[in-house]
């Protein structure tokens, strides 16, 4: 009873202090170390795109300019692993614990949630360990795939065993597919095309192994409106009785592994967009994301008003704006509450 009675306490007085106020789920943080493991690998821009700078302080001062109360951090791409699991989890160990600062120095402005030192799964389950019972994490942040290991894969169940225990939330965020087409990305950079087609392809191998099913206290976070899911599943489901039928894949179970899915709003989208979202989740499910550092703050701003007012604008969105934008937020992160 005394669990249940200091769960309350803290579900009201964080939904008071999100009130009315963007939470933003999908940012992140950037430390020196971490672009000094990059440069020593000459992989700075392996997501074919410059790492942008980050402090906590600018970061603070760009979420008051904008009025957002509380941003999740998350480590970005690439995954910082080049052979050495010793120095990948030194690195990923440094932003968890820097991360837990940031969040202690600001209170209930900033949540994280912690990365680990991936295709390492037995250093990763050491890691998410150690980040949610005694860093306080509020959750796991996962790559779409590490080194062609993907979200979904047989060979992560143990490291999924441990966060459905913990009833772990769960980011997602698109890495650099693996194997990558590197002609087509030398003209188009990953972030055009290629991360909402890796993000599609990680969530598809989830599904269809019915990952969200087996461990159904986990819940995940998919990046950038859905990216490709709202044509894809559709589709698997049309062909899926067939591939039964033939041998080739096993039943999917549809509803409790897509109940198990949330959305972030990263991308800046249309009305059009949110609707197609919406055929495949429900309003609860939906999230404000922004994307911060990686565009301009100016960009990021007015991405933000934009959405708010193709929110306003719309006869059937316009219900859901305090819920995407804060209210399936505080939920969702004070779900893990102990009873």
């Amino acid at each position: 009873m005394k669990r249940i009675f200091i769960g309350l306490v803290i579900l009201q007085s964080v939904t008071m202090l999100f009130a009315q106020n963007p939470v933003d789920v999908h940012t992140h943080i950037i430390l020196p170390e971490y672009k000094a493991l990059l440069q020593r690998h000459g992989a700075a821009l392996e997501e074919t795109f410059p790492l942008p700078g980050w402090s906590a302080e600018s970061h603070i001062a760009f979420m008051d300019s904008v009025g957002i109360g509380c941003s999740v951090l998350t480590m970005l791409a690439p995954q910082p692993f080049y052979g050495d699991v010793a120095e990948s989890a030194a690195c990923i160990r440094r932003i968890n614990e820097v991360s837990a600062a940031v969040k202690a120095k600001y209170p209930g402005r900033f949540m994280f949630c912690a990365s680990l030192p991936l295709p390492d799964v037995d250093a990763a389950i050491a890691e998410a360990i150690y980040a949610l019972d005694t860093l306080g994490a509020d959750g796991i942040k996962l790559a779409t795939n590490s080194r062609g290991q993907y979200i979904g894969d047989a060979e992560l169940d143990p490291l999924m065993e441990v966060l459905n225990e913990r009833y772990a939330v769960v980011i997602l965020h698109p890495h650099r597919p693996t194997p990558y087409p590197e002609s087509i990305i030398r003209t188009t950079p990953l972030a055009m095309y290629e991360y909402p087609a890796e993000t599609t392809r990680a969530v598809v191998n989830m599904l269809s192994r019915n990952v969200l099913v087996r461990y159904p206290d986990v819940k995940v976070v998919v990046p950038h409106c859905g990216s490709f899911l709202p044509l894809a599943i559709p589709r698997m489901k049309a062909i899926l009785p067939a591939m039964v039928g033939n041998g080739y894949m096993q039943p999917v179970d549809w509803e409790g592994n897509l109940s198990r899915l949330y959305y972030d709003l990263a991308g800046n989208p249309t009305a059009e967009v949110v609707h197609a979202l919406l055929s495949i989740t429900s309003p609860e499910h939906i999230l404000y994301g922004s994307d911060y550092p990686y565009l301009p703050e100016n960009v990021l701003r007015d991405n933000l008003e934009k959405l708010k007012k193709v929110l306003a604008s719309d006869e059937e969105l316009c219900r859901y704006m305090d819920m995407f934008l804060w209210k399936n937020a505080s939920l969702l992160f004070n779900n893990q509450i102990e009873e």
